[in-house]
């Protein structure tokens, strides 16, 4: 049989050995869907919301920042934001002080109580991960993750 009959149209094979970047990019948001998930109920005890947990990370990575700043960043409405950092500052993981550019408004910076908390969260994730990859993948299947962490990176960063 030609491969004009096996193939209506002549259009491209599309396989598993050739996916298309739809295909590719649906399986993908699914999965990753699933492994945040996975990841936030790893570190379910540490009686942080979700919102809580991004809020504090991203104080942790980008250093202290205004309420409305967070926000924008975070893509919420100001007025949750406050809720937020008011139960993030009542359990002492953050503090606020004057704004050295403008005096009318405070940044928020994580405490040391807060940093402790989030490394503790972070290394659940870490902890979990690992355990699964150790259990589940052998050495060819880890190197195979290891490359698409690497491409899956450089989407990202793009």
């Amino acid at each position: 049989m030609s491969d004009t009959a096996e193939n209506p149209g002549n259009a491209p094979a599309q396989g598993p050995a050739d996916p298309t970047a739809e295909h590719v990019a649906t399986d993908l948001s699914a999965v990753v869907g699933r492994l945040l998930r996975r990841l936030r109920s790893s570190s379910a005890d540490s009686l942080l919301t979700p919102s809580q947990r991004s809020v504090l990370a991203r104080l942790e990575d980008g250093g202290p920042a205004t309420t409305a700043a967070l926000a924008r960043v975070e893509l919420v409405r100001p007025q949750s934001m406050r809720l937020t950092l008011g139960a993030l500052e009542g359990q002492g993981f953050v503090t606020r002080a004057p704004d050295p550019a403008d005096g009318r408004k405070s940044v928020v910076s994580v405490t040391e109580e807060g940093s402790t908390v989030l490394a503790g969260v972070r290394a659940a994730k870490r902890s979990w991960l690992a355990d699964a990859i150790s259990a589940e993948l052998d050495g060819a299947e880890r190197r195979a993750l290891a490359e698409a962490v690497e491409l899956i990176g450089r989407l990202v960063d793009k």
